[in-house]
């Protein structure tokens, strides 16, 4: 098959070798950024349009929602090069209001659209072990499973309304988000008390506070290493989502309210740059006390 994918970034790269690496032909925009392993390994064309007119399926995979409207509908966007029958998958996490619309306009097109934002970071895209929830129709998801089964391990139709998969993304963030700030207060709580975080860690990790987190981005913080899997700044774009979406729903989230705010002043303390897990700077920044003392 061919399969046009655009934004080769820290997700993204990995998620496309794996579809060349099974045997299909990838084709990314001439303006892609492409390192010495990535000029091998895919064909290029010279802008998106070119990309939808070389490929029968086209997945974009790019930071937010202004970027994917750029990339389907700008001037030689996704929607000029598409003919009746292409399918568009957008993996990027975006606005479930946009892709309600962005899918309206390209079924006028005559073409499937589904979005399929996906879970578990830059180690889930180079392990094709991501998470991919999905909304769109049950045929085009069923033309899609193939694809998704190169890139992630939990797939799952969330609905067959477009929006519904970006919906479920939203739903995840704040989960992660809040559970970040969790342990990052809990690590802070015991480092300042004077308990030896990282063996708080290791014997919370056996009760029932354990969590994925805990075990990743607790190590994180008492190790200092916050080389982004993924950024502050798009975690903090996506707690906007949620407040956006909430606020259309007139719905109260609290405490996502506040941890987005601290994912703010992180970004206007110059961390936004950072591993998520790196939000416990903006805890330890209040309590004038770090987890564990910064390499170097």
């Amino acid at each position: 098959m061919k399969i046009g994918f655009i934004g080769l970034g820290i997700m993204g790269k990995p998620m496309a070798l794996h579809l060349k690496a099974a045997g299909h032909e990838v084709v990314v925009p001439e303006r892609a950024s492409l390192d010495a392993e990535s000029r091998g390994a895919f064909t290029v064309a010279a802008n998106a349009a070119a990309v939808a007119r070389a490929a029968e399926v086209i997945i974009l995979m790019v930071p937010d929602t202004p970027d994917v409207e750029a990339v389907l509908f700008g001037a030689e966007g996704v929607a000029a090069g598409l003919s009746a029958g292409k399918l568009v998958i957008d993996m990027s996490s975006i606005s479930p209001t946009a892709t309600k619309t962005f899918a309206g306009k390209i079924n006028a097109l005559g073409c499937d659209y589904l979005d399929a934002p996906v879970s578990g970071g830059e180690v889930g895209a180079k392990q094709a072990s991501l998470t991919i929830m999905v909304g769109g129709p049950q045929a085009a998801f069923d033309r899609a499973t193939p694809l998704f089964q190169l890139m992630g391990k939990n797939i799952t139709l969330v609905g067959e309304s477009n929006g519904t998969g970006q919906t479920c993304k939203v739903a995840n963030q704040i989960i992660v988000a809040l559970t970040i700030e969790a342990v990052g207060e809990a690590m802070v709580f015991a480092s300042k008390a004077g308990a030896d975080p990282a063996k708080v860690r290791q014997a919370l990790t056996g009760g029932l506070a354990t969590s994925r987190i805990l075990e990743l981005h607790g190590e994180r913080m008492i190790k200092r290493t916050f080389a982004p899997g993924f950024r502050i700044v798009l975690h903090q774009k996506d707690l906007n989502l949620a407040l956006q979406s909430a606020k259309e729903l007139g719905v109260a989230l609290p405490n996502t309210a506040s941890t987005q705010q601290l994912f703010s002043a992180s970004i206007a303390s110059g961390n936004g740059q950072l591993d998520h897990s790196g939000l416990v700077k903006a805890l330890e920044t209040l309590a004038n006390h770090k987890v564990a003392p910064d390499e170097g």
